[in-house]
């Protein structure tokens, strides 16, 4: 299958410049095979084409192959955690987790900051600084970065980290980079997108990509209480959303995760148990629903209100799920400690001026000028 890319992306760009340039395909092949065998950061260093192609294409487009620089780089145990700068500034964070089976797991960025004011979630205290390219996204998977010490790429990836996927519309770009045979060529069943409920363009995800994982985030079986911890309930309910990947289920016969961040005293009732079971339990095929319950963690800019439930009253909750009929498990979590766990990225935006207010839920999330570090 051949990479299909809008002009947004860089490397579609490059590809077309090659093309009128009168240089034979195989040169772009060349380029993204150096790429994707993480042995060159630089045109130049792509010593397989010849030295006045590679002078050209690092004046047109930037001597760099990646958009993103390390700007520092924080290790717990089986995690590490990045922040890179984009070529014009802004931050974002990117997360690896390390199991003990012996595979890896990347959390990427889809956004520096967020827009959608999730009041559990240091990302969206920040605010929406801008959307990233496709080519920062998926810059954040294929940076030598990860592969210098000879250890492989992850072998899946969840766009859990900054920002909410699906309000960048850049992503399915980044879809496309990422599973295409052509460049990244993983697996779409290894992709996983997080969202709280950007319904339009969830349509369009079960669509264009029916094959990736999609994690829906629940966090509450109630509208009302829901609006307060999920803004974006009011646009686009939770109902809504659980249509669009009920019909999704049952199309594709693939299985949809439903998120539940525990808070204490928010979320974590029986009442809730019931509640978000019933929920599951209305389903055309609740057998393929399965719900993913975390602790909650403390976050920069999060809710004062909000407090980590028990560990015991976690597994509690998740076995009231079980014995109801629902499949569900504990979601296993690392790098509390280094603000790398659910909901606590923030790229240092938090630590310093506060960059630009939260979004009202009722706006267009248009991309705004970035914020230079």
């Amino acid at each position: 299958m051949s990479v299909v890319l809008t002009t947004r992306s860089r490397w579609m760009r490059i590809r077309d410049h090659l093309a009128q340039t009168g240089a034979p395909a195989f040169r772009f092949r060349q380029i993204i095979a150096a790429w994707q065998s993480s042995t060159a950061e630089a045109f130049a260093d792509v010593h397989a084409l010849p030295a006045a192609l590679r002078a050209d294409l690092a004046e047109r487009f930037g001597p760099r192959l990646h958009p993103l620089t390390p700007l520092e780089v924080q290790r717990g145990e089986q995690v590490e955690k990045v922040l890179f700068a984009s070529e014009s500034g802004a931050r974002i964070e990117t997360v690896v987790s390390r199991y003990r089976a012996g595979w890896d797991s990347m959390c990427i960025s889809s956004q520096a900051g967020c827009g959608l004011g999730c009041t559990f979630c240091a990302t969206g205290a920040v605010g929406l600084v801008r959307n990233l390219s496709a080519d920062e996204i998926v810059a954040q998977v294929m940076h030598p970065h990860w592969t210098r010490k000879g250890l492989p790429r992850p072998a899946s990836v969840a766009f859990m980290g900054m920002g909410e996927a699906l309000a960048n519309p850049h992503l399915f770009d980044a879809l496309t980079l990422l599973t295409d045979a052509g460049y990244a060529g993983m697996s779409a069943r290894r992709v996983t997108v997080s969202t709280v409920g950007f319904a339009p363009n969830l349509t369009r995800l079960v669509n264009e990509h029916p094959q990736v994982t999609i994690t829906l985030s629940v966090h509450s079986p109630f509208a009302r209480e829901r609006a307060r911890i999920i803004p974006l309930e009011e646009r686009f309910p939770l109902t809504q959303n659980l249509d669009i990947l009920d019909r999704h289920a049952a199309t594709s016969r693939r299985k949809v995760y439903l998120a539940y961040l525990l808070i204490a005293d928010v979320n974590d009732s029986n009442d809730h148990l019931a509640a978000l079971a019933e929920l599951v339990h209305a389903r055309s095929r609740p057998e393929l629903f399965h719900v993913s319950v975390i602790r909650y963690n403390e976050a920069a800019g999060a809710s004062p209100d909000y407090r980590a439930p028990s560990s015991p009253r976690v597994d509690e909750f998740v076995r009231g799920l079980t014995a109801r009929g629902v499949h569900a498990t504990r979601r296993r979590q690392f790098g509390t400690g280094i603000d790398a766990a659910c909901g606590q990225l923030h790229a240092k935006y938090l630590a310093a001026t506060p960059v630009i207010a939260a979004a009202p839920v009722n706006t267009e999330l248009i991309p705004v000028t970035p914020v230079r570090s």
